[in-house]
């Protein structure tokens, strides 16, 4: 992970423990995806996600017939921003590569961790439609 400081003139650059410290406990922030679609216009997306301290990875679930997949069908290049809105003003923007998984056994237990970090249990009616979405495989997880 390359840090860099997006305002020189304003604040210091976060440190790559504390960007992974930021990325792994910001609660129930939004990554803004950008994306650029057919017509070679830009589209920001927002999405939940998950970020894996472990390994280094953020995960973005979606629908599969979405804007934002099918703009990352065709280029899998993705720009991100994720910005707490309150002060102390704190956020990671990046460039990445993306690949689409739709297996369900494999993105099941990521969509475990994405519905604990933003609804706080699976038994929650939003979690339950996302889960069926996903064991339907009308959803893929990005990363």
């Amino acid at each position: 992970m390359k840090i860099y400081n997006a305002n020189p003139e304003f604040g210091t650059p976060m440190t790559e423990e504390e960007t992974k410290n930021f990325l792994s406990t910001a609660d129930k922030l939004n990554v803004h995806t950008g994306t650029v679609d057919e017509s070679g216009e830009p589209n920001v997306h927002p999405a939940w996600y998950y970020y894996d301290n472990n390994n280094n990875k953020m995960y973005v679930g979606s629908g599969k017939g979405s804007k934002k997949v099918l703009n990352m069908k065709k280029s899998n290049v993705v720009y991100y921003y994720i910005d707490q809105p309150t002060s102390p003003y704190k956020g990671v923007r990046g460039k990445a590569k993306v690949r689409i998984s739709e297996d369900i056994n494999y993105n099941l237990p990521i969509y475990e961790k994405m519905m604990l970090k933003y609804f706080g249990n699976l038994e929650d009616p939003s979690s339950q439609f996302l889960f069926n979405a996903m064991r339907t495989g009308n959803s893929v997880t990005l990363f």
